[in-house]
């Protein structure tokens, strides 16, 4: 499926996924649309491939297609307003995407995106990935955040959250996320090491949790700094 879903521009990348069924949501694909996946990758000649692409560090940055599956997932707890913690933001795409989906022009809907990542170097480069897709403007008013931390500890100072993604894979669950989930609230998060599935974590609005295993994956670990910094 992701030969065909493919494209040569981003618009054709998000057109084709649609098209063959990847998923289905239009607020999405309005979303991934306004975010030029070219300005997230290394490899420019690879930007539109619905693939997963290194990015330096052991980290890479997941196929269009997860990125997709994660924000449909989460969509019924991103309505305009939402504030939304990217775990693992790594390149910065899914955070801008994330933005997008919560940002509104009325004052309710100003919504606010936390990133956070433990390399330093991806934190420089995301914001500047992030700036150089037309979000300058967002990141100077402190609605998009991305900082350098342990995200298996989150960023409980600017919880809750009414959604959190996590972009690699948690050994066990971190009990300190679902903390951070809001009454109600949703978690999209890999668990798991030599086999992972991604989890749906659900927290309601008296605080009960439910978790229902999706899919099967393979994702980076959420792990600690690499000892060796170069990309």
């Amino acid at each position: 499926m992701a030969w065909r879903s493919s494209g040569s521009t981003n618009a054709e990348l998000i057109a084709n996924m649609l098209r063959y069924g990847v998923f289905n949501s239009e607020r999405v694909a309005a979303a991934m649309t306004k975010v030029d996946r070219a300005n997230y990758v290394l490899d420019k000649n690879a930007a539109y491939m619905d693939s997963p692409q290194r990015i330096g560090y052991d980290a890479t940055i997941s196929a269009p297609h997860m990125h997709a599956h994660a924000a449909e997932n989460l969509l019924p707890f991103l309505h305009p307003g939402a504030k939304v913690l990217d775990v693992g933001s790594g390149s910065g795409y899914l955070t801008a995407v994330l933005f997008h989906l919560v940002d509104a022009p009325s004052a309710e809907g100003k919504g606010k995106v936390v990133g956070i990542e433990h390399i330093d170097e991806l934190v420089q480069w995301s914001k500047e990935n992030l700036r150089r897709d037309g979000l300058g403007k967002e990141m100077d008013e402190g609605r998009i955040i991305v900082v350098a931390g342990d995200g298996r500890q989150g960023m409980p100072n600017e919880g809750p959250y009414d959604a959190i993604h996590v972009g690699a894979a948690a050994p066990t669950m971190p009990q300190p996320l679902i903390e951070q989930l809001a009454r109600p609230g949703r978690m999209f998060i890999p668990v798991g090491t030599s086999e992972q599935k991604i989890i749906q974590v659900d927290k309601d609005s008296e605080g009960n949790v439910k978790q229902q295993e999706l899919i099967d994956v393979l994702y980076v670990p959420l792990t600690d700094k690499p000892a060796n910094k170069s990309p």
